[in-house]
């Protein structure tokens, strides 16, 4: 079985960027532990959606976007899913820009002379070169060299804060169990809420990556028969097992950087700003590393973020192809077709990224505005779920009460949190993007 597992992985490939590195940590630096317990809920409660998408596709053969254009409701060319889908589609493409100029701040403090406007351009372009020659078998073991790396060194960093000044005490570990959420950092909160663990985007990649290491071409089209189902069954248990690795994984890594940020820089007051985004998170690693921790956060900084921007773009440019279909701009003859236009997407995201960063200049800032977008979506993602599992489903394939009582709880905390965001926090988000010169 564990030749046929990797799309769990290269989607963990995109949540430890900017998620993890970014959000999260800023997260642990305002707002102490006292937020350990929406860490980890936003880790848990949304696999159970990914895992519903990613059954869909398997059995149906159809993507996320496709997916999406099946829910009932208002419709102009589209369902008003995918138009909410465009929506966030072109404020994740600030999230892109955002982990690109991360890149390119990890170049200029190694001193290697360019400013961050060369080296975003030099990122997206090899970037884009790497994307056009490669396909499914590039992303997946680029994407999880990269990260496994950074990934063990976060991990031993957090266990050596043990044996420094700032180890951790069960004290704080319980307070962040408490489920308390402060009013000062509530805004962060939600954002790192839809970008830690599997966030928005991610939960959509997840389907066509699935699709393409073949899965639903083994199960094959849709039968009435008990070979079929069989058939359906047993790769349906290979994506959960896929799944739940990657829950893992990411699970481990976004506690790590949530606990650095919260011991260490909250410890010492110390914020995560675009300005000095490298200097500070590179703190984490000096207090447990030592004078080498520098460097090690450096190098592995490079990796995670170049992986987060590298497969966000290979992503993006399956959903840049199939949203052209759907809104009916572009017909494909075939597959090679596509393919084709996957390529076109392949150049033009990531320098539109680059463009973006050299307008606006505060990597952090972008990353966040992604990542409000993405929780604002989420609890639509939750509804899609239930709507292809209950109505869209074949029946001897449906999963069971308890599964369906997960999945409901998955969608309410996320539907909460939104709703609770646009309320009482709107805003905050709007003063955030309006220092990014956006209004509304």
């Amino acid at each position: 079985m564990t030749r046929h597992l990797g799309p769990g992985l290269i989607v963990t490939a995109c949540i430890v960027g900017s998620g993890e590195l970014i959000a999260t940590t800023k997260l642990g630096a305002e707002a102490g532990f006292v937020l350990l317990w929406l860490i980890l809920l936003g880790c848990l409660v949304k696999v159970f959606v990914q895992i519903e998408l990613g059954r869909y596709a398997i059995t149906s053969g159809r993507s996320t976007l496709e997916a999406m254009n099946l829910l009932p409701g208002p419709r102009l060319i589209v369902s008003w899913l995918v138009w909410f889908w465009l929506v966030m589609y072109i404020a994740v493409a600030f999230q892109v820009a955002g982990i690109a100029g991360g890149v390119a701040k990890v170049f200029t403090s190694l001193g290697f002379g360019w400013d961050d406007t060369v080296w975003v351009i030099l990122v997206s372009v090899s970037c884009a070169m790497l994307l056009v020659v490669g396909r499914y078998r590039l992303v997946e073991v680029l994407s999880v060299g990269m990260v496994a790396l950074f990934t063990i060194c976060t991990v031993v960093a957090a266990v050596s804060l043990q044996f420094t000044e700032y180890s951790i005490t069960l004290e704080e570990i319980l307070s962040g169990l408490t489920f308390q959420l402060p009013s000062d950092s509530s805004a962060i909160a939600f954002a790192a809420f839809g970008i830690t663990g599997v966030g928005a985007t991610e939960l959509i990649y997840y389907p066509y990556w699935c699709l393409e290491k073949g899965y639903g071409r083994y199960v094959g089209p849709r039968e009435d028969t008990p070979e079929w189902e069989a058939r359906a069954r047993g790769w349906i248990r290979v994506m959960k097992a896929d799944a739940w690795l990657s829950l893992v994984v990411y699970t481990v890594a976004t506690v790590a950087f949530y606990v650095l940020g919260a011991a260490i820089l909250h410890a010492q007051d110390l914020t995560v700003e675009s300005g000095d985004l490298v200097a500070t998170l590179s703190l984490m690693y000096e207090k447990t590393f030592g004078e080498r921790g520098a460097w090690i956060f450096l190098i592995g900084a490079f990796f995670v973020l170049y992986s987060t921007f590298f497969v966000g773009t290979a992503s993006n440019a399956r959903l840049f192809a199939d949203g052209l279909s759907l809104f009916k701009v572009k017909r494909y003859s075939d597959a090679n077709a596509r393919l084709r236009m996957i390529r076109v997407g392949s150049v033009l995201i990531p320098l539109s990224a680059a463009v973006i960063f050299i307008v606006f200049g505060d990597a952090v800032g972008l990353v966040l505005v992604g990542a409000f977008a993405q929780a604002m979506m989420l609890p639509f993602l939750g509804l899609l779920s239930l709507y292809l599992c209950l109505s869209r489903l074949p029946r001897a394939l449906r999963p069971s009460s308890t599964w369906l009582i997960c999945l409901f709880v998955a969608f309410a905390s996320m539907a909460a949190l939104a709703i609770y965001q646009f309320i009482d926090e709107k805003s905050k988000v709007r003063e955030f993007l309006s220092e990014l010169g956006i209004t509304f």
